[in-house]
């Protein structure tokens, strides 16, 4: 198996601000803005409200509600009206499915979807962010792939997978990814879907080390510090990257690319932190 810490939504390049964590703790992902796709801010919802007015306030009136957003990954079921059936959804194409492909990662692997986020809140009648940290890096959903399409021939696809963008590409759409119905991890005791957003913030989502003042030093557990002969997270095969502290390892996370990928199966303990980790937050209503 292998396990995807894959970068999505807001941040400082696409969108330019945060992601909003609610006061509620509830986790507002917010899709980056993209003039070729056909879906909207203001098609977009957050309990059945448009997420339009919540960019625009955040963006200081940067982005409204009319931008053109590429809704992807698509994992939240709420986020629009769906078809009978559907499931999670998350294309890929060009360098970043080029890595993948490269890493071997297909059906049974899993996703997490981490990005940049920050509390915010409603004042006044508009949304601000709190306090004066700069945000940090949170997983905020999860994707195990049960069906791998290929969007040149959206015919062939299911009903309720058709909207996805990536159709729209034709033969550069790259790969569609769609989730299993239930996810399926050994040692897992929860009964989870294969795909979705985390309803609200939990520590244990937390990548950025707690106190940092950069959100890319990730506090990770000791175990996923490669040793000799192990392969690294991609793109941190460097060893000062990787930095030994009380509380387990610090990473210095690189500051581009998409999609990093563990091999799991060099990591014995990576499997049962996994299962673990959809545990406790299944218990803690995070699922």
């Amino acid at each position: 198996m292998k396990i995807v810490l894959s970068r999505k939504g807001f941040d400082s390049a696409a969108g330019g601000v945060p992601n909003p964590i609610m006061p509620d703790g509830t986790l507002v992902r917010l899709p980056i803005p993209r003039r070729e796709d056909r879906k909207c801010f203001r098609d977009v919802r957050f309990r059945r409200k448009s997420i339009g007015k919540l960019v625009k306030d955040l963006t200081g009136g940067r982005l409204s509600g009319r931008e053109c957003v590429h809704l992807d990954p698509d994992i939240r079921r709420g986020a629009l009206p769906r078809a009978r059936g559907w499931r999670p959804l998350f294309g890929q194409r060009g360098a970043a499915l080029a890595h993948l492909r490269k890493q071997g990662v297909g059906i049974g692997d899993v996703f997490l979807f981490f990005g940049w986020f920050r509390e915010a809140e409603l004042a006044g009648g508009a949304y601000r962010y709190t306090g004066d940290a700069a945000g940090m890096h949170v997983i905020f959903g999860w994707l195990q792939p049960g069906r791998i399409m290929e969007p040149g021939d959206k015919s062939t696809a299911p009903r309720w997978a058709q909207y996805h963008p990536h159709f729209d590409y034709g033969g550069d759409g790259g790969l569609i990814f769609a989730a299993a119905q239930r996810l399926s991890l050994p040692g897992l005791d929860a009964d989870i879907p294969g795909g979705g957003m985390f309803k609200r913030f939990d520590p244990m989502m937390r990548l950025t080390a707690p106190g940092s003042a950069r959100r890319s030093h990730w506090l990770l557990p000791r175990w996923m510090k490669p040793a000799p002969g192990q392969p690294p997270l991609t793109y941190h095969h460097r060893p000062e990257r990787w930095r030994e502290c009380d509380d387990g390892v610090i990473l210095e996370s690189v500051g581009r690319g998409q999609e990093f990928v563990l091999h799991a199966e060099h990591y014995p303990e990576s499997g049962r932190w996994l299962a673990r980790f959809f545990t406790k937050l299944a218990v803690r209503g995070c699922i």
